[in-house]
């Protein structure tokens, strides 16, 4: 497996996961009420789940997951936005940051 492969796995799993949690827990529900977005909370799921399966099919079709990445790294980058704007604690931040900056990563390798 390349690392590349690797990064896609790894990102999509995150993705599949966090977006299945923001359509289904509790605490999800609380936290996008927290950060004022509370309306937003089952479009972020499925944007998250459907961007997910596009990094998978990326493997096969490179373009559909750079589209997929691309989406994830701006969806990311509002949650940096977000995220400050709330006043979060930088080391709250650097999860979103992270994955921001590792779909940025992946698009540029796939587009």
């Amino acid at each position: 497996m390349t690392t590349l492969a690797f990064l896609i796995f790894v990102c999509a799993i995150s993705f599949l996961i966090y977006g299945a949690s923001c359509l289904f827990s509790p605490h999800m529900q609380v936290e996008f009420q927290r950060y004022g977005l509370a309306k937003y909370r089952q479009l972020t799921g499925v944007l998250q789940l459907l961007a997910a399966i596009g990094l998978l099919v990326g493997l096969a079709v490179p373009w559909i997951g750079g589209i997929a990445a691309t989406g994830l790294a701006l969806q990311m980058a509002c949650g940096v936005g977000v995220r400050v704007t709330i006043g979060d604690p930088w080391y709250m931040c650097l999860p979103a940051a992270t994955y921001m900056l590792l779909c940025s990563w992946l698009a540029v390798q796939l587009l």
